[in-house]
This record gives structure tokens, sequence and C-alpha cells, in this order.
């Protein structure tokens, strides 16, 4: 019999899955600053781009307005209905936002409590096992 495996016939396999289950956690831990980090940059990335595509389209419809010689006067009306479609399309986004960040804290209470539920459960399971030990443990002496 092998060094290793006389080492590892003496641990259990609580022991085995508690340093695997800390391994994989501890790798989770270490990538989740690269991973928000990517997507702030992903979401950053994307903001630049399209408001690139937006003021380079109008910068180019303005060059050819104005080689056609046409005239680009804006109606009160017209402007008003820009103002107010600009708007209602920030209070939208705004709303979104609001409703993602509601969401992401009542998930965070949600997690908060299934761990305190996991560390109650825990706890009354080995109140329990104990119990009956006890009253196992005193059978066996009389």
């Amino acid at each position: 019999m092998s060094m290793d495996s006389t080492s590892e016939s003496q641990e259990d396999i609580f022991t085995i899955c508690k340093e695997n289950a800390d391994k994989f956690f501890n790798e989770i831990e270490k990538s989740s600053p690269r991973y928000v980090q990517s997507a702030i940059n992903l979401h950053q990335k994307n903001i630049e781009a399209w408001k690139n595509v937006i003021n380079s389209t109008i910068a180019m419809e303005q060059e050819y307005a104005k080689k056609a010689g046409l005239q680009t006067p804006v109606p009160q009306a017209t402007k008003k209905s820009i103002r107010e479609f600009t708007e209602g399309v920030i209070k939208a986004y705004a709303a979104q936002n609001e409703i993602a960040v509601d969401a992401a804290d009542a998930t965070n209470r949600a997690i908060n409590a299934l761990d305190e539920n996991t560390k109650a459960f825990s706890a009354l399971n080995k109140n329990m096992l104990d119990s009956m030990l006890l009253v196992i443990n005193q059978q066996k002496k009389i």
C-alpha cells in the first residue's frame, strides 16, 4: 500500500467534502472581483459605443444637410416632443435601475434568510441528534 492511499484511507468523506467545498468557494471568491469589473467595463463600453453611434449619426446628417443647403429649423412643438420623449426615456431608465436595485436587495435579503434558516435548522438537527444519542447511551447503561 502506498503512502498516498494510507493517508487517503485515514480521511473521512466529510473532511474530503469540506476541503473540496472550501477550495471551490475560495476560487469563486477570487474570481468575483474580476467578473464584476468585467461587467462594469462591458457596461461602460456599451454606453460609450451607443453614444458614439448617435453622435456620429447626428454629425453625419448635419453635414449632409449643410452640404445640401437644407434649412433645419425646428418648430416649437417638435422641440417640446423631443424633450418630453427624452425625459420619458430617462424616467424609464431610472425606474428600470430602481427595479434592478430593489430586486438585488430582495435577493440579498432572501439569501441572508436562507443562510440564517440553514444555521437554525442545523442547530436544531444537532440538538435533536444529541438528545437521541443521550437517550440511546442511557439505555445502553441500563
